[in-house]
């Protein structure tokens, strides 16, 4: 391929049109109650999926940290409420860990 340009931005009208159409279609109409209220669960199930893989495919020395790095940003999160504390002391934890193992 002598430009990628083409491949560019064809992957771009691909990625940004599922988002635009929607919100051009939805701008001034009423939704549902209960429509409302199950997309705003949507983030949430998403951050589960992605964590939920992020553990069962962690490699054989991080099963650990990854465990005791997600039970402690469970628990911070639920304490707190607050998400850049609860993800940085994951981090941080799970960094511990694996130095501490290695």
């Amino acid at each position: 391929m002598k430009s990628y340009l083409p491949l560019i931005i064809g992957m771009t009208l691909v990625t940004y049109l599922p988002r635009l159409i929607p919100l051009a279609l939805l701008n001034n109409r009423n939704i549902n109650k209960n429509l409302k209220e199950f997309l705003l669960y949507i983030p949430y199930t998403s951050l589960s999926i992605l964590i939920i893989r992020g553990v069962l495919t962690a490699a054989d020395g991080m099963k650990i940290a990854t465990v005791i790095g997600i039970g402690i940003a469970a628990i911070i999160s639920y304490i707190k409420g607050n998400l850049v504390l609860s993800v940085l002391a994951g981090i941080l934890l799970s960094f511990l860990t694996i130095n501490t193992l290695v």
